[in-house]
């Protein structure tokens, strides 16, 4: 095990002999850190933590610590966190809020510095949230979604599998599994890129694009876009993956603009809606 003499390291601590603790790094309470995990210089861990193998806390990063949240009453709430994720400067990442409750990361998740994750989100695995994106408690989100600089999610919010949400994007409804998030609730295609990168062949994405456009430029109640869809008898497991959200979403789902055409109205609605 390689602590760094300056470390603060608490007596309850469980630390893996494998793990690496540099200079000044503090950690407090309970925690647990697993194989080859390395708390860079000046990290904060603090709380009912758990650090799975091979994680990477940079500087003045602060993982776990009392949530932001005005209903926090103290008590005994969680943080786990899986595998091989990189958590860069000044995130941070906090506890549950209720007693007993978690927030939950994955594996392969690449948080950059200034990102904020709230109390009691769930996470996935290999997403990536760029620097000041920020979610606020409660919030899902899916394997492989990609968060750019300055999104902004709302509590209890979704966000799907493979979704690219562009730079300074706000949502406060949900967003299906493989499109791309633009301005203020609003989506504007299919995440092709995104698509391709993962695999997913071309006659599924073939399908999922005729549902984008019933979805979401037919301007049909979801519940009506939802029985079209399935009328049609799509055949891949994306197709799946997406009525299944559509039809468990509580918040609604973000509307349609189109990114190229509708620009300037967007921004006026950016600040409208």
């Amino acid at each position: 095990m390689s602590i760094h003499s300056t470390a603060l390291i608490d007596e309850r601590a469980e630390i893996d002999p494998s793990a690496t603790i540099g200079a000044y790094a503090i950690v407090e309470g309970p925690v647990k850190i697993g194989a080859r995990t390395r708390l860079f210089p000046h990290a904060y861990v603090a709380g009912y933590v758990t650090l799975g193998e091979d994680n990477q806390v940079h500087p003045f990063a602060v993982v776990g610590h009392e949530p932001q949240d005005r209903a926090f009453k103290g008590g005994e709430s969680y943080l786990r966190i899986g595998d091989r994720n990189i958590i860069r400067e000044h995130a941070t990442i906090h506890c549950g809020t209720a007693e007993g409750s978690a927030t939950v990361l994955g594996d392969d998740n690449f948080i950059l510095a200034s990102a904020h994750i709230g109390h009691n989100v769930v996470l996935g695995n290999g997403v990536t949230l760029a620097s000041y994106s920020a979610l606020c408690g409660h919030v899902h989100v899916g394997d492989r979604a990609f968060l750019s600089g300055g999104a902004l999610v709302q509590q209890f919010t979704r966000i799907g599998r493979l979704v690219m949400m562009s730079g300074q994007a706000a949502v406060s409804k949900d967003i299906p599994p493989f499109v791309t998030s633009v301005f203020r609730n609003r989506v504007s295609g299919l995440n092709v890129v995104g698509l391709k990168r993962a695999g997913i062949e071309a006659a599924a994405r073939a399908e999922l694009r005729e549902c984008f456009k019933i979805l979401f430029t037919r301007k049909l109640p979801l519940p009506a876009a939802i029985e079209t869809i399935e009328a049609a008898r799509f055949t891949s497991p994306e197709v799946v993956e997406l009525l299944e959200f559509c039809r468990s979403s509580k918040r609604g789902l973000c509307r349609y603009v189109k990114d190229s055409e509708e620009t300037l109205v967007a921004q006026d609605l950016y600040y409208e809606s």
